[in-house]
């Protein structure tokens, strides 16, 4: 690699970094204002359903998984699932009237498939832990 290619590829990563954490702000803006808009909903209103919860958690969901990136630097593939099992089963809380049998076995396996996928995650997870690649050299210098 090239001097010259090298710092391009270093200036793209910050430049990519900024981006990236500007992004991170803005969702995380934009959900605490969604939550302050659905407490609002909910104040005048004054009754609480359960989709109204679910849209609560769906929003602690997506602050959970914006809070564990900032912290740890990566995203477990479980959050995006939790917050879509969440999403389906809000959908199929209000939408129950017009659902035709068809669509609610559609959504109620669309869930269990979900579900399926996070404990094969969790899994793999506990069974093939990510290594650093410590664990590797030290096993190489032996």
């Amino acid at each position: 690699m090239s001097p010259d290619r090298f710092r391009f590829t270093k200036l793209m990563q910050r430049i990519l970094g900024v981006v990236e954490q500007s992004v991170l702000i803005i969702i995380g803006l934009a959900t605490v204002f969604a939550v302050f808009q659905a407490v609002g909903h909910i104040w005048q209103a004054r009754t609480i359903t359960v989709g109204d919860i679910l849209l609560l958690f769906l929003y602690l969901e997506v602050m959970t998984m914006l809070n564990h990136y900032l912290s740890a630097g990566t995203l477990p593939v479980r959050y995006p699932l939790y917050i879509g099992i969440i999403a389906l089963a809000r959908f199929l809380v209000l939408d129950i009237k017009e659902l035709d049998a068809m669509t609610m076995f559609a959504l109620s396996g669309s869930i269990l498939l979900i579900s399926i996928s996070i404990l094969i995650v969790r899994y793999g997870h506990v069974r093939f832990p990510y290594t650093d690649g410590t664990d590797l050299q030290s096993k190489i210098d032996k």
